[in-house]
């Protein structure tokens, strides 16, 4: 199975990423030119690409710089801060085991703030936490340490208290486990990913057996396979809690899912970066 068109994934993640791969080959700009560029090897049109930097700009996120009468664009630093921030948890997360300690997170937000509410599940969310009760979360202790930095920079420590301890109650915890993650949707997400790159791990692993240089239409497809890969992988270690295998549903694929993100890690990174810095040269930085 191929991988999916770029289409089916939001324009402006696509950016965060080839800013995050390849903003620093350029000094951190990159001309609009080069922008759409990379965008159109990703299958975005052109109207589409300027429409989404349009938008990204209109919003902060893009930083418009003209030196010379040439417009470039920088990626904000809170942004890019976040992209650097966790690369541990993309490529060498950290996974609990039992008896491990737990860390808890609780809070209270009064009603007059409720959108700050919702502003902190999100981030805890994003950051691994599931929910014990409505102002409850919890997670392995390894993670705390970035919720209270996470937290304080958005200014939503106010509210929370923070703790680590041991569960105490005896049983099988995998059932609670399941009611305080939503395990099931993140594994059917990892299925997916499974579903659309194993076969691009077979495809790869064929083109690169011979050995030999890689010509300008590899160095292409490497970086139109890695970056919507990459994009896509980069939600996962941050919803995925890496609680121990002992507490996780029988045939959970987050490990099959991983191995083939290395995989083609391994194999694309390079070309695909080859083929970043052709655009470079050619469009400007």
């Amino acid at each position: 199975m191929p991988p999916p068109r770029t289409q089916r994934m939001q324009h402006q993640q696509l950016i965060v990423t080839l800013y995050g791969l390849y903003g620093d080959r350029a000094g951190g700009l990159l001309r609009v030119s080069t922008l759409v560029a990379m965008l159109a090897a990703l299958g975005v049109d052109q109207q589409a690409a300027r429409s989404t930097i349009s938008r990204l700009k209109s919003k902060g996120i893009l930083l418009n710089q003209k030196d010379d009468g040439v417009a470039r664009y920088s990626l904000s630093k809170d942004i890019l801060d976040i992209f650097y921030a966790y690369d541990q948890r993309i490529f060498a997360p950290e996974r609990s085991k039992p008896g491990d300690p737990w860390a808890l997170v609780v809070f209270s937000v009064p009603e007059s703030e409720r959108n700050r509410r919702y502003e902190l599940r999100a981030e805890l969310t994003s950051l691994g936490f599931g929910f014990v009760a409505a102002g409850v979360a919890i997670a392995p202790s390894s993670l705390l340490g970035q919720a209270i930095e996470r937290l304080a920079a958005r200014k939503l420590d106010g509210f929370t208290e923070y703790f680590s301890g041991d569960y105490l109650k005896g049983g099988d915890i995998r059932k609670h486990v399941s009611q305080w993650w939503d395990l099931k949707k993140l594994d059917q997400e990892y299925a997916e990913f499974i579903d659309r790159y194993e076969a691009v791990v077979e495809e790869w692993q064929g083109r690169l057996r011979h050995g030999g240089p890689l010509s300008g239409q590899d160095r292409r497809d490497a970086f139109d396979a890695y970056v919507p890969m990459l994009t896509m992988w980069r939600k996962f270690p941050y919803r995925d809690p890496n609680l121990p295998l002992e507490y996780l549903p029988e045939g959970w694929k987050a490990p099959r899912a991983k191995k083939a993100f290395l995989t083609l890690h391994g194999a694309l990174e390079a070309p695909a970066a080859a083929y970043a810095e052709e655009l470079v040269r050619k469009f400007g930085s």
